[in-house]
């Protein structure tokens, strides 16, 4: 590429270009970088509006080239209903980290599905039993689609339950990725009673009100809360986290937007979390240490993600000449 080019990268191009595996990787060294301070300091905007919301994120990481990426993500979700559009959409700049300049504008939403999975599978790796064979999963949406597969990635499942506010899309969430995965999924309308045949568990809904319950969760349960994102977003009980092993993806983000957010109002001390995951990473801290203690990985989503993810999609854009190339500043 020229220095005084963009390349401007649509979802087509972008789903080509990052596949999981990679995502995964470059997710589990970002959050190692952040840990051993090689990263710029990542920040978080949230801006409510009409119906929905705003986050704009924002980091650098160096990767060999120093990168700065920043998102700006709308979450509305009445827009499948009303506009037959996506419920989540936005765009990430790609910035050079010493001049500046714009490398490339990319969409953001196949990036935040697969870094939020990867960032998922990464804790799993830590947190969860190595045997763990059944999961439950909270939300059958794209997210939760893409959380099922982390889960196959790094555990040996066998079985899943399906749970879902929305009966028929559980259902049809349930065939689908019997099929794609090749393991029984099970639309399940009684939460309580899939916990308790389940090692695992990922919450993946826009719920404004908890509905995973302390006693819902059995000892050695491991526990991926991803839904809040946002001050009003909440899916698990504050009780849950006050009494586990909680890891976060930031802590000051999650103190913020998180379900620690949640149980901080309910009593419990940012002190009280055991680690941020990059602290796990970088084996600072070890993850799991008991058998029979419940693990949490309460992730708001981290721009560190982004970038590093951006990153692979632009590097593989530019290795095999993909995108449009723009000069913004003729």
């Amino acid at each position: 590429m020229k220095p005084n080019e963009t390349l401007l990268l649509p979802r087509r191009d972008v789903c080509r270009l990052l596949n999981f595996d990679e995502c995964i990787l470059a997710v589990e060294n970002a959050f190692r970088l952040y840990t051993e301070g090689k990263t710029l300091k990542p920040g978080l905007m949230h801006i409510d509006s009409v119906d929905g919301e705003f986050h704009i994120k924002a980091g650098g990481l160096h990767l060999g080239q120093r990168f700065f990426g920043l998102k700006v993500n709308g979450a509305f979700f009445h827009n499948v209903e009303r506009f037959g559009m996506a419920n989540i959409q936005g765009l990430i700049l790609l910035c050079d980290g010493e001049t500046g300049y714009p490398l490339a504008v990319m969409d953001s939403s196949e990036i935040t599905i697969k870094r939020t999975g990867a960032a998922a599978a990464i804790a799993a790796k830590y947190l969860a039993r190595p045997e763990s064979s059944i999961a439950t999963i909270c939300g059958c949406g794209t997210q939760g689609r893409i959380q099922l597969e982390a889960m196959k990635k790094i555990l040996p499942l066998q079985k899943a339950y399906a749970f879902d506010v929305d009966k028929a899309r559980a259902e049809s969430f349930a065939r689908e990725m019997s099929e794609q995965f090749g393991i029984p999924v099970v639309a399940s309308a009684n939460l309580e009673d899939a916990m308790n045949k389940s090692d695992v568990c990922v919450t993946c809904t826009p719920s404004q009100r908890y509905y995973l319950r302390k006693e819902d969760v059995a000892a050695g349960t491991f526990v991926a809360a991803i839904g809040a994102d946002s001050p009003q977003k909440q899916e698990l009980d504050p009780n849950l986290l006050k009494s586990s092993k909680v890891v976060v993806d930031l802590i000051d983000q999650c103190a913020h937007v998180g379900e620690l957010h949640h149980a901080i109002d309910e009593g419990m001390n940012k002190e009280d979390v055991y680690a941020e995951l990059g602290e796990i990473v970088a084996g600072k801290k070890p993850g799991r240490t008991t058998e029979g203690e419940i693990t949490i990985f309460d992730a708001t989503g981290t721009a560190l993600q982004d970038v590093s993810a951006a990153a692979v999609v632009f590097e593989s854009a530019v290795r095999l000449g993909c995108g449009q190339k723009v000069d913004f500043f003729k």
